[in-house]
C-alpha cells in the first residue's frame, strides 16, 4: 500500500543559479503538489529556520555565495538533526564529503528529473519518520 504524502512537509530548495532554483522549485512542487521554499544563499534558509520556519526536507546545491551547501549542510545536521538533507553538485567529488558530513543523500548534476522525483519519494512518501502521525490517524 503507498501511503500518500503528509499535507504539512515543507521542502527548501538552496540555490543561488536562479534559472536552476526556479526549474528545481516547480519540479518539486509538481511531484509533492504542494508550495516549495526555494533560497539563494545558505544564509536566507538558516534565518529562514532560526525564525521558526518548519522545513523537513533540503536540496542544496554545494557552490553557494558566502556559506557553501556543505557548511549549510553541518548547520542543518547540528542545530536541526531531523531535517533530510540532499546535497546536488555536477562535481562527483563533492559525493564523498557530502556523505562523510551526513548528506542524506547525493543528486550529481545534471540530473534526470526521475531521479529527482525518486529521492522525493523516498524521503517525503516513504520514510518513517514523516510517516508515523499518518499510521496514527488511520
Amino acid at each position: 500500500m503507498r501511503l500518500a504524502i503528509i499535507s504539512n512537509v515543507q521542502i527548501a530548495v538552496v540555490d543561488s543559479d536562479r534559472l536552476t532554483r526556479e526549474f528545481i522549485t516547480h519540479v518539486m512542487m509538481y511531484s509533492v503538489n504542494r508550495d516549495v521554499l526555494a533560497f539563494e544563499t545558505a544564509e536566507e534558509i538558516i534565518d529562514a529556520a532560526r525564525s521558526g520556519c518548519a522545513i523537513h526536507l533540503i536540496l542544496s546545491e554545494v557552490h553557494l555565495p558566502g556559506r557553501s551547501g556543505l557548511d549549510l549542510l553541518q548547520y542543518f545536521k547540528k542545530y536541526h538533526g531531523s531535517v533530510y538533507f540532499i546535497v546536488v553538485s555536477a562535481d562527483p567529488a563533492n559525493a564523498s564529503s557530502a556523505t562523510e558530513l551526513g548528506a542524506d543523500a547525493f543528486l550529481a548534476k545534471p540530473f534526470h528529473l526521475k531521479d529527482l522525483f525518486e529521492i522525493v519519494q523516498r524521503f517525503v512518501v516513504e520514510s518513517e519518520d514523516f510517516c508515523v502521525d499518518q499510521k496514527q490517524a488511520l
